[in-house]
């Protein structure tokens, strides 16, 4: 379902991390750290109080992770489910399924984590990517539905063993609030994670305002080269994340699929919203909606959105003449920058 290539983010405050540490005693304080994890890279600034460094225990905590939601480890949790391999679920993979479930319910099935089948079979998952031909829908959508799996005494039972979760489209999000979390439990008030465009901030960045994230122009841009921003938000205190369809994508027979799979309809998703980005109180939330806000469309995403007060949203789309345009809630202004 995400994809995903997850939305290129430009963390202003990350990057100015070296200039603003020569300039004063509070950013040298500042600790950056960068990595691998969940086939992305994370980024990490913090305000460590006793200045201890935390990467060990950041790549630890992935290391971890990664045993349960990852569908490119052959022996995490995840994968041992999709392969009908016996195994108890851990707490990671409870929660992100009781999270999952919730919003595939709040938002009539756009998410679902049973899209496995369907996003490999269009060539975007961890299964086949040669992209010959289409796959025939028929076939695989009785393998598709939220309402056909469930946990029982650490158990995931599905109704059809051919059934396969695909979790992408939540888990950078929950893994975000877990770094977040660590971050906590070692005192830190000041911080920024970003793990693939994923990010929980807190407090404030190294020049003592609140962390500038910028938002991509939502360019057909695969590797990433454009770099176009299309606004800045100043943030703290919040999970944010972005998803869209201008980084994953190909095209056969002069037509573009893009890697946003609708579980309902079975086909990439094709209408006019380019990319939606969500900011809640925790990431994992922000993630799985900006997946579930691409499959519905603009104007359903944003009247879903406007019911849900506790999250705000900003969606670009293409009207008719494919110019960019944008629309956001009431309260998605407070975080303009620009």
């Amino acid at each position: 379902m995400k994809n995903s290539i997850r939305v290129s983010f430009f963390v202003f405050s990350v990057l100015l991390f070296a200039s603003c540490a020569k300039q004063s005693k509070k950013s040298v304080d500042y600790i950056h750290n960068e990595g691998k994890a969940q086939g992305t890279y994370y980024s990490a600034t913090y305000l460590q109080p006793d200045g201890k460094d935390l990467q060990v225990e950041i790549d630890s905590f992935f290391m971890r992770f990664d045993r349960s939601l990852s569908t490119y480890n052959p022996n995490s949790v995840i994968s041992k489910i999709n392969k009908n391999q016996s195994t108890d679920t851990d707490l990671y993979f409870e929660n992100m399924f009781e999270a999952a479930q919730e919003v595939s319910i709040k938002t009539n099935g756009a998410f679902d984590i049973t899209v496995a089948p369907l996003v490999n079979a269009w060539g975007f998952g961890f299964g086949n990517q040669e992209r010959i031909k289409e796959p025939n829908i028929a076939e695989l959508m009785p393998l598709i539905g939220y309402n056909k799996i469930k946990l029982v005494e650490h158990q995931l039972i599905k109704s059809n063993p051919n059934i396969m979760l695909d979790a992408s489209a939540i888990a950078q999000g929950y893994s975000a609030d877990l770094v977040a979390a660590l971050f906590e439990e070692n005192g830190c008030e000041n911080y920024m994670i970003d793990i693939g465009g994923e990010i929980v901030c807190k407090g404030k960045n190294p020049k003592g305002k609140n962390w500038q994230i910028g938002i991509d122009k939502p360019v057909d841009d695969p590797v990433n080269e454009n770099g176009e921003l299309q606004t800045i938000v100043s943030i703290s205190n919040k999970g944010i994340t972005t998803s869209g369809n201008y980084r994953q994508f190909y095209f056969k027979d002069g037509k573009k699929y893009a890697h946003t799979i609708n579980p309902i309809s079975g086909r990439p998703v094709d209408h006019s919203l380019l990319s939606a980005t969500v900011v809640a109180d925790n990431c994992t939330t922000a993630d799985a909606y900006a997946t579930a806000f691409m499959v519905m469309g603009k104007d359903s995403a944003m009247a879903l959105c406007k019911r849900m007060p506790e999250m705000d949203c900003y969606l670009i789309y293409a009207d008719e003449q494919g110019k960019f345009q944008v629309v956001y809630t009431d309260g998605f202004k407070k975080y303009l920058a620009n």
